[in-house]
């Protein structure tokens, strides 16, 4: 861990930013112009017209984010940074997607980053990952850099998905009576500015940094009376037992021994049973419970807005470049 103070807030940073064309990256980066800070995005080349608009002002550059070699030369490209913001993450959230970038690339970045003198790195992590914890996290704090890893709760889009089946007068589906998990939504902006703080703020260096949104832990049951009553409709629930997810794993699992693709299928279906029982709220190991009261709260917007405005027509969930995050 390095004692080495976060640098001073008056002075605009230089920062280098993986993860920009993201949802979260990008509304990161306007938070980082925001604040007056000098960014470089490094972003995946050949995406031509597909890639979205940025910031006046935001340096880009292109390059393979997997290649330590490719960081160095065609990113930070010889000039001195103060700080790496990532935000990035695999876009399907598939196995060897993950490793590959969740992991392998990550650390190729923070390879590079040490050899370009960076003293700070911030990383979007997820709460999801305090059991089992993500092996790059544990890399970033034996780096010898300043850094700061943050741990958001539920985003917005991934609680949206539902919003048309209720438009259209269908259930709202649950896993069990609804009740099982829990969490506190936070906005894409709201994550975003307590990212960009990380650069400046003392308090959040070397540490690792549960965030959830304003208000009270909702349960998924709670959130469709919430979408309900905005849609001016009465609740109607569908609930589907976790054990349906049980056996579709056992199916996928037992014909994935013989046919390859369908043992991504049944990761993915771990993963859904995964979010399905487990709550995004800080962790509680002395008591083996998620502890809501624990999970810090940052930020104005909360999710019924969001359901609100997307019901009005005002605001879509575009997921950006990304599948998952």
């Amino acid at each position: 861990m390095s004692d080495r103070p976060p640098t001073d807030a008056a002075r605009p940073l230089r920062v280098f930013m993986v993860g920009a064309t993201g949802t979260i990256g990008r509304a990161t980066l306007r938070a980082l112009v925001r604040h007056g800070h000098d960014v470089t995005a490094f972003v995946r080349p050949g995406r031509g017209g597909e890639r979205p608009s940025f910031p006046a002002g935001v340096t880009v550059r292109e390059g393979d984010v997997t290649s330590r070699e490719s960081i160095a030369r065609d990113g930070f490209a010889g000039e001195r940074y103060d700080a790496v913001v990532s935000c990035m993450a695999s876009r399907t959230g598939a196995p060897d997607d993950a490793r590959a970038i969740d992991h392998r690339a990550h650390s190729q970045l923070l390879a590079a980053a040490q050899g370009a003198g960076v003293t700070r790195f911030v990383l979007l992590s997820a709460i999801c990952v305090q059991k089992p914890t993500l092996a790059f996290e544990a890399e970033l704090q034996a780096s010898g850099l300043t850094w700061s890893i943050v741990r958001p709760t539920a985003f917005f889009k991934s609680l949206s998905g539902q919003v048309e089946r209720v438009r259209q007068g269908k259930p709202f589906l649950v896993f069990g009576d609804g009740t099982l998990t829990a969490c506190k939504p936070i906005a894409d902006d709201d994550l975003a500015e307590f990212i960009a703080g990380c650069l400046v703020d003392g308090a959040r260096a070397n540490r690792i940094l549960p965030i959830g949104g304003p208000g009270p832990a909702q349960t998924p049951r709670e959130q469709g009376e919430q979408l309900f009553a905005l849609a001016g409709r009465p609740p109607r629930f569908k609930q589907v037992p976790v054990a349906l997810l049980d056996t579709i794993i056992a199916v996928l699992g037992t014909l994935g021994a013989v046919i390859p693709p369908l043992r991504a299928k049944a990761e993915f279906a771990r993963i859904g049973r995964y979010y399905a029982t487990e709550s995004m709220l800080v962790w509680d190991a002395t008591r083996g419970r998620y502890d809501a009261d624990a999970t810090p709260e940052f930020g104005t917007q909360r999710l019924a807005d969001h359901f609100a405005r997307l019901l009005r027509g005002e605001v879509t969930d575009d997921r950006g470049e990304h599948a998952v995050f």
